[in-house]
């Protein structure tokens, strides 16, 4: 019996497929920015012989252990090398997770979370965090797998490298609109213990109902505490549109302070703000502005900008009483 003549056309069909491969997981690359994992190249059906020759012609690059990258790479490729490298039940968390989410102007290394316990890669670029708090329903849906922004707020907060930063983090997830107070407060409160439990506990109140939080924090107290004379008049006000302010006036030095809370910072009410403050300098007034968190965390500072507008309104700078 004959051989049947089917070389020729078994090398190209085998080509053909081996094209055809080649073109899927240049697909599923570019969906992830750029990067694949080994392991989905082989589902993809290359064997490793094939990702041998294309790593080694440098069609493709090798980006980690478990990662090569297959094209142009953006940012999202990074993320997605990221988990990828990491393994296990990786997932993109605190400010990288924000970020993903569309967090602007805000840079800081690659954060990723597993569960505790499970075993996982370190990975250059990568801080690794793990977590006794994962719950299913904790990820987004779509894009490299991140925890929701809520929850990616609360722990961005708590690895900061500083109670500034923690403050900021909290801030600009608030202002940029990431998440709901709803949810935001029910993963504040989840953090049963935590050296800056109490610090985002307070800045959260902070930005989701802005100065009228000053009821605990009392700017007049701040003031005694400083040596400051107390304000003569001490009000929260609230404007069209929801916006609260603190309004403290001192009658003898006509100084005003204003503390706002984080909805200031919205374009509407930069103009707003303006004309009300040129109305109170048309006055005569002296006016300070002041962000509700900025006291949380950077108090000292304006206190004794206070200080000084008050002696340069004629105030002998004595402490009314020692500072405590």
């Amino acid at each position: 019996m004959g051989t049947p003549v089917l070389l020729p056309w078994t090398r190209e069909a085998s080509s053909l497929f081996r094209v055809r491969r080649r073109l899927f997981a240049a697909r599923i690359a570019r969906l992830q920015g750029g990067s694949i994992s080994r392991r989905q190249l082989y589902r993809a059906g290359l064997t490793r012989a094939e990702v041998t020759a294309e790593l080694r012609s440098g069609r493709w690059q090798r980006l980690g252990r478990q990662t090569i990258g297959i094209g142009d790479r953006s940012e999202l490729g990074l993320w997605w090398r990221a988990v990828l490298e990491v393994g296990a039940d990786a997932a993109l968390d605190g400010v990288t997770a924000l970020v993903a989410a569309g967090l602007r102007h805000f840079e800081d290394v690659v954060h990723v979370s597993v569960s505790k316990g499970t075993r996982y890669r370190r990975s250059p670029g990568v801080v690794v965090h793990e977590t006794r708090r994962r719950h299913p329903g904790d990820l987004a849906t779509g894009g490299p797998p991140r925890v929701l922004a809520e929850i990616a707020a609360v722990r961005g907060a708590l690895w900061a490298r500083s109670d500034r930063q923690a403050a900021l983090v909290i801030a600009m997830c608030v202002q940029q609109r990431l998440t709901t107070p709803g949810p935001l407060w029910d993963a504040v409160e989840s953090v049963r213990r935590d050296r800056r439990r109490s610090l985002i506990r307070s800045v959260t109140r902070d930005v989701l109902i802005g100065a009228e939080s000053l009821g605990e924090l009392d700017f007049a107290r701040m003031c005694r505490r400083a040596g400051l004379p107390t304000p003569d008049r001490q009000a929260v006000r609230v404007v069209p549109g929801g916006r609260a302010y603190l309004d403290c006036r001192f009658d003898r030095y006509r100084v005003v302070v204003e503390i706002d809370g984080i909805h200031h910072l919205e374009p509407d009410n930069w103009i707003a703000d303006a004309l009300r403050q040129n109305e109170v300098t048309i006055g005569a007034d002296r006016v300070l502005r002041v962000p509700v968190i900025g006291l949380r965390v950077r108090g000292e500072e304006f206190m004794d900008q206070l200080r000084r507008v008050l002696v340069s309104a004629g105030w002998s700078g004595t402490p009314l009483r020692p500072a405590q």
